[in-house]
């Protein structure tokens, strides 16, 4: 098998070469003893491409993942201030999103919708669903180069992310891991986030937040936000109308707004989603797989699949802009 193949089924865009994909010297090569002779090229890889899939390596437990992640010199991050449903594996692993599983995920970067974020994810494939479940990616880069001027200079000023907790999202005591009201405010002072307990008890939060970044290493621009997954047109058109209808726009589960705080129209994330379909590359999972990806030059999603599925996650080398807005 060779060291290095450039060349895998998958689906891109003209040019993309991302995932470079890395094999073992030789079959059943454990992925941790591999890692020495192996990072010069993956973290050259990373830094250039954006992601490399480390295919066809041995990785006998969730423990043997962690260790390859944290080996990279940075400690595993807990997941903070989240907006899907995860469960902590253990030692800073978690399970990828718990969605429904006949719905997708739409490409995004991890934690884009706040102003700190991780700069690598690694994602690992223990059980391959039998149908569906790739890990789409597409490059930043492209995404941004792609997206229409007008867009773009529409959203340079940040995205208003506004979130309502309760009964039809992600409770505050599972985002913020915490029974205390005043831990949350305390949180929300330092990320810059705006908070409102509501006369039911429940919270509210906005954050203005980027829409574009500059990639501190590298110094390119990216597409970098997840505005179209909270805005409302994310939803399937008859919960968007229920929920509308029976809590007022102001109170559904979560939307974005301009900087300014109007709002911003359906057509706009027409376009924006044709962009990311346009610059998506897919693959299949195979068993034991480790996607390892630069967070601000690489975005994911989740394909719609049937059967068994089990993706792990883990998240490192915190970076963010608290002190811009």
């Amino acid at each position: 098998m060779n060291e290095l193949q450039t060349r895998f089924e998958r689906r891109a865009p003209e040019g993309s070469e991302l995932p470079i994909l890395i094999t073992p010297s030789e079959a059943g090569e454990p992925l941790l003893s591999a890692l020495p002779r192996l990072r010069a090229q993956i973290e050259r890889h990373v830094a250039t491409q954006g992601g490399v899939l480390l295919r066809g390596f041995e990785v006998p437990s969730l423990e043997a993942f962690r260790e390859f992640a944290a080996a990279f010199g940075h400690p595993l991050l807990n997941y903070e201030f989240g907006s899907t449903p995860r469960t902590a594996v253990g030692g800073g692993v978690y399970t990828s999103t718990e969605y429904p599983a006949h719905q997708p995920i739409p490409l995004h970067n991890e934690q884009a919708y706040t102003r700190e974020w991780p700069m690598k994810l690694w994602l690992h494939c223990v059980t391959a669903a039998s149908e569906g479940g790739e890990t789409p990616i597409a490059d930043s880069r492209a995404v941004y180069r792609r997206m229409p001027a007008a867009i773009r200079e529409r959203f340079a000023p940040g995205i208003l992310y506004v979130r309502n907790y309760g009964d039809f999202d992600v409770p505050w005591q599972k985002v913020f891991n915490t029974e205390s009201r005043a831990e949350v405010e305390a949180f929300c002072r330092r990320a810059g986030i705006r908070w409102e307990w509501k006369p039911d008890g429940e919270l509210r939060t906005s954050q203005l937040c980027q829409a574009i970044e500059v990639h501190p290493v590298s110094g390119e621009t990216v597409w970098f936000n997840q505005a179209h997954l909270f805005h409302v047109s994310n939803l399937q058109p008859e919960v968007r109308e229920s929920l509308e209808e029976l809590l007022g726009i102001e109170n559904v589960p979560r939307n974005t707004y301009f900087a300014d705080g109007s709002p911003i129209p359906d057509a706009i994330f027409d376009e924006v989603r044709a962009v990311l379909d346009a610059e998506t590359v897919s693959f299949r999972w195979q068993e034991g797989d480790v996607l390892m990806l630069d967070n601000m030059l690489a975005a994911h999603a989740r394909a719609p699949f049937k059967g068994a599925r089990k993706v792990v996650v883990a998240m490192a080398e915190p970076h963010g802009n608290l002190d811009r807005f």
